[in-house]
């Protein structure tokens, strides 16, 4: 299989490895997808989807990235990171009230020379129309703008995680691995898209099983039967996927988007100590957490050999610092 050119920009292949004491406390083996080490200031699944966008836009020829997520969003940092790393200037739509004070990933969007727009939730909600405007006025000015999604969420982007589960049946094959799950969080449905399309592709009989980070299973069902049906049609994929084999984890969006609660605060802190890898409090964190939540109560569907993959994240720790704190000495 053929997949369309992408422009190298991560660290591949990542690694996969136990989480023996955490696996061992829980009563399951639980592996772990190191997909937080893929370079570019930590960009995790980000840059998988973007190599395949950013070689699109160098096709295209165009000289702006116009991207949008939530004012901490790790895709609109790491567009900006790759609009630097190309020569191509960036804009990032972010929903929230504007501010001047910069942190997390807002701050690195800044000092990586992305133009901030801040929009109200209202306008937000008409997203895509707004940025088609945004793309318009540019081009008026002598722009060729480049839209991305969010999360770089279509089906081009999907392909960042088809080719990641190739590298994986070839990593589970040289080390003679088997999972019965595969575990991911789900915020735009980029993510989860690639990985059942690549499940297919590759003929591995593990289950994907994502958790969604917002709102709601049905959501995230819709969305991603339209990036796999697009990117089954738009690259010829010899493979075919019903509705009924997406398979979401609903109830642990807990306060909201992006806000946390203490218990999911706990899992954070309990997998930084018993396994020294650092989780962010949006994506991996809750489904970590959702995870571990539904062991404890005795699920079956997940078996007994688990692979998490982690997407990254780690910016998004630091705006939560003072909550962070309270579960550090608590």
């Amino acid at each position: 299989m053929r997949l369309p050119k992408r422009y190298p920009l991560a660290n591949l292949p990542t690694r996969v490895h136990a989480l023996e004491r955490l696996g061992k406390k829980y009563g399951v083996s639980l592996w772990i997808k190191r997909d937080d080490e893929t370079g570019l200031i930590t960009s995790g699944n980000k840059i998988r989807k973007l190599e395949f966008l950013a070689q699109d836009a160098i096709a295209q020829e165009r000289d702006l990235l116009i991207t949008w997520g939530a004012i901490q969003s790790n895709h609109a940092r790491t567009t900006a990171a790759v609009a630097a790393q190309i020569g191509m200037d960036c804009l990032v739509l972010l929903r929230g009230e504007k501010t001047q004070h910069y942190q997390g990933n807002l701050l690195l969007d800044r000092l990586l020379g992305a133009d901030v727009i801040f929009v109200e939730p209202e306008e937000y909600a008409r997203i895509d129309e707004a940025a088609e405007r945004f793309a318009q006025k540019l081009t008026g000015q002598g722009r060729k703008a480049y839209l991305i999604p969010e999360g770089g969420s279509n089906a081009l982007g999907s392909l960042g995680y088809v080719r990641m589960m190739q590298e994986l049946a070839g990593q589970m094959k040289k080390h003679r691995l088997a999972f019965d799950s595969i575990i991911c969080a789900v915020g735009s449905g980029g993510t989860y898209a690639g990985l059942l399309l690549g499940k297919k592709l590759f003929k591995l009989k593990t289950e994907i099983i994502g958790f969604n980070v917002c709102q709601d299973a049905a959501h995230f069902r819709k969305k991603i039967v339209g990036i796999v049906e697009q990117a089954i049609v738009r690259y010829h994929l010899p493979v075919r996927i019903e509705p009924n084999e997406i398979k979401i984890v609903d109830g642990y969006v807990g306060r909201g988007y992006a806000l946390s609660s203490p218990d999911e605060l706990a899992t954070l802190r309990e997998i930084a100590q018993l396994e020294g890898i650092i989780l962010d409090p949006v994506y991996t964190g809750k489904t970590m957490h959702g995870l571990l939540d539904q062991i404890r109560q005795g699920t079956k569907q997940f078996g007994r050999r688990i692979l998490f993959i982690h997407t990254g994240g780690v910016f998004g720790l630091f705006p939560k610092a003072e909550e962070l704190s309270a579960a550090v000495t608590g």
